[in-house]
């Protein structure tokens, strides 16, 4: 993975429901920048059940220099989760993002969007890969 190409702005598709996100109600998204200290810059951003915009800043560290796939991302220091890259497009359209014990996971595309197809893919290569499909809920983003 080259992570020039990765870092940029996507649409969450779909996602395991958790507490950290349960007020984002639809156009959720997650940008990603580079900063001068070779550190990522996170900031996730949505609209909540009220109509409110809601963000948060975080800091992701490539912890695999080898693939540049596993990262580490803090939203609380020192606490950090791992973010694991797990699947992505030939051509950075889409990427899924998991970690090693299946508990979080997340469908992201380049646009608000993805085929149904592509969405059929992935959920069939995450029930080969250990998660669990039928976990994950779909995102509502602006055309849906």
């Amino acid at each position: 993975m080259e992570l020039n190409r990765y870092v940029g702005k996507w649409y969450e598709i779909a996602r395991y429901p958790k507490r950290f996100e349960h007020e984002c109600d639809r156009d959720v998204t997650a940008e990603y920048s580079i900063r001068e200290d070779g550190r990522i810059r996170v900031l996730n951003s949505c609209v909540t059940v009220a109509g409110r915009q809601k963000r948060a800043v975080g800091t992701a560290i490539v912890v695999d220099k080898t693939t540049c796939a596993k990262l580490k991302v803090t939203f609380f220091w020192p606490f950090y989760g791992k973010y694991w890259i797990i699947e992505l497009g030939e051509n950075y359209e889409y990427a899924v993002v998991g970690e090693p014990s299946h508990n979080y996971l997340w469908s992201l595309s380049r646009s608000p969007q993805l085929s149904e197809v592509r969405y059929q893919q992935i959920l069939n290569s995450l029930n080969v890969n250990g998660d669990e499909s039928s976990k994950l809920v779909k995102t509502r983003q602006p055309g849906t």
